[in-house]
This record gives C-alpha cells, sequence and structure tokens, in this order.
C-alpha cells in the first residue's frame, strides 16, 4: 500500500506541475536485492551471480546516447574479446513496471552474452515518474538508432542489432522490435530502429486480452500499466491496444525468443504472436519454465541458461541469415 501512495503523489505533483524545474522523483521500490528478500523463502535454489572477467571484455559505462531538456539519457556497452566477437549486438531494456527499475539490473545477464561473443547495450529511459508512454518508447528507438549509427565504432553489424527485455522492459522490447517498421516511435522521420530479432523475458504482449486486463487494469490500486499508459483500459483502450505488440505484426515481424517464468499472466498474448510467426515462416521459439519466479533472469540457476537460450536462438537466427 506504500507504494501505491507514493505513486498516486506522484502522479498528482506531476499533473499540477509541482515538480516543473525541480530534482526528478525515482522510484526505487524494485530492485535485484528487494526481489531476492522476498522470493528466496520459497525458492531456495535462488543464489546470487558471481561472475569473472575472462581476458579481452571490457564495459563502457554512462556513455550518453540522447539528449533531453532536462539531462542525457545514458547506456553502459558491454563487450567481448576482440577475438570472441560475433558482430552481432543485443540492447536489454530492464523492467520495473515501467516506473521503477535501473539498467544495472541486466549487468550480470550482459556480462554472461559478452562472454559468448555479443556487444550488449544497457540503456536507461524515462519511466512513467518521469514521463508517460510514448516517451520510454521513444528513448527506447533512440538507442537502437544510436547503436546503429555507431555500428562501426562497436565492431558490430548494423543489420545484426536483437531487441530484448524484461518484464515491462519485456513488453517495450516486443513492441519496439514488432513495430519499428511503422516508424510509430521514431523521433525523427528517417530514423532506423530495426532489429533482427525480439527476446521476451516475461513481457506482456497484449494488453487486451482478458488475462491481462484481469491483472494490469486494476483500477482501485493504481495500476502501473494505467500510470505507464495514462489511463485505464477503459478510458483508453486504442492506447492499450497501440502499446501491445500483437497489434503491431506484420509480415516483416522479427524472430521472437520467448521465455515465461510459467506465470501466464506475465507473457499474455504470447499464443498470438507465436501463431502469426509461425504462419508466416518467421523464426520463432516459446520456452516456459516450471512457475519460478518472475524475474528469474536476475538469479542463478535461471540466469545462465536464460544466456544460454538467448544465444541459441540468436545463432538459429544467424544461420538462417547466412542461408538467404
Amino acid at each position: 500500500m506504500k507504494y501505491q501512495r507514493l505513486f498516486a503523489v506522484v502522479l498528482s505533483l506531476l499533473l499540477s506541475g509541482s515538480l516543473a524545474g525541480k530534482d526528478i522523483i525515482v522510484d526505487d521500490s524494485y530492485s535485484p536485492g528487494e526481489r531476492y528478500a522476498r522470493y528466496k523463502p520459497e525458492h531456495p535454489e535462488l543464489e546470487w551471480p558471481l561472475q569473472t572477467f575472462r581476458a579481452g571484455q571490457s564495459i563502457a559505462f554512462e556513455r550518453p546516447y540522447k539528449r533531453l531538456a532536462r539531462r542525457d539519457l545514458h547506456a553502459d556497452v558491454f563487450y567481448p574479446s576482440v577475438e570472441n566477437q560475433n558482430g552481432q549486438a543485443i540492447v536489454l531494456v530492464h523492467g520495473g513496471g515501467w516506473r521503477s527499475g535501473n539498467k544495472s539490473h541486466f549487468y550480470p545477464l550482459a556480462h554472461l552474452l559478452a562472454q559468448r561473443g555479443y556487444v550488449v547495450m544497457t540503456p536507461e529511459y524515462r519511466l512513467s515518474v518521469e514521463a508517460p508512454y510514448p516517451a520510454g518508447m521513444i528513448d527506447i528507438n533512440d538507442a537502437i538508432s544510436w547503436l546503429r549509427e555507431r555500428a562501426e565504432d562497436f565492431s558490430i553489424n548494423p543489420d545484426k542489432i536483437a531487441i530484448g527485455g524484461g518484464s515491462s522492459g519485456g513488453q517495450m522490447a516486443a513492441l519496439a522490435g514488432h513495430a519499428a517498421q511503422s516508424g510509430k516511435y521514431h523521433s525523427q522521420p528517417a530514423q532506423n530502429s530495426t532489429v533482427n530479432a525480439v527476446i521476451d523475458l516475461d513481457g506482456v504482449l497484449d494488453f487486451t486480452t482478458e488475462l491481462a486486463l484481469q491483472f494490469e487494469n486494476k483500477k482501485q490500486h493504481n495500476s502501473a500499466a494505467a500510470l505507464w499508459l495514462g489511463g485505464t483500459y477503459e478510458e483508453l483502450p486504442q492506447i492499450w491496444a497501440e502499446a501491445s505488440a500483437t497489434h503491431s505484426l506484420h509480415r516483416q515481424s522479427p524472430p521472437t525468443l520467448i521465455i515465461s517464468s510459467g506465470q501466464p499472466r506475465f507473457t499474455a498474448g504470447h499464443a498470438e504472436i507465436t501463431a502469426y510467426l509461425k504462419k508466416h515462416h518467421i523464426i520463432h521459439q516459446y520456452i516456459e519454465l516450471d512457475k519460478t519466479i518472475h524475474t528469474f533472469w536476475l538469479f542463478e540457476p535461471y540466469l545462465s541458461k536464460t544466456a544460454q537460450w538467448i544465444d541459441t536462438f540468436l545463432q538459429r537466427v544467424q544461420k538462417q541469415g547466412e542461408q538467404q
């Protein structure tokens, strides 16, 4: 309840203009530590990641990729060793109910993927307590475009950039990937934010399904989705549909990997997406865990498995690209 009151206060201040010219409020209610403390008692298998670097790995922290009126947006970039680099990049979008979270939450997964040869970018973006939809989506598309424009500097192929994310970040990644060709979230007319794959870790794919609405449209609880989208489904049905990846599917949709915790609500709409991709012979895969924690990618033993599943899927995408 305390977080609900906090969100109500923040929204009231934003709407009243009381935050104008003042510091931006940060909601830190979601963090790996908070999740570990919550889930460990019922999931004794959870362990904190313990990782070591291999020779040649490097990280570039806090690279500014976009200038806003009041501040810059930054990204961290994880590099593999030069001899191990495969030319594929991955942009990972952190979760946190569109209102919380931090790019650092994906450091462990980014690290493991870099060890497999990928250049991995973890961008920050505007959360709902700062700016509602579609601001964050525009930021993510700008991050992809920024990386593509500097492909040579990062030693990547500009046509081999995948977008992935977890929870709300997975929802955003799927939407960004499937809507890229429409230009819906572009900040400039000639922008190119297309990707060669989508990786959705427990992110909602269709807000308009009965299952998603049951959990994401709770009017009495200041729904995180409603705060981000600017209103409830009843108030803004067209926006809830627009923000659903299922409503942006097309015959050139990118290959899509969906990994579910086994809790159906978090990947509502996955059946529709996989059916569409199958019909149009687009590479796809749905992996379902045995009802584990929602943020499974934060902790072992699921973290290493997630990295392996992503690597295997992207190798499959790579092989198809070589055959065409």
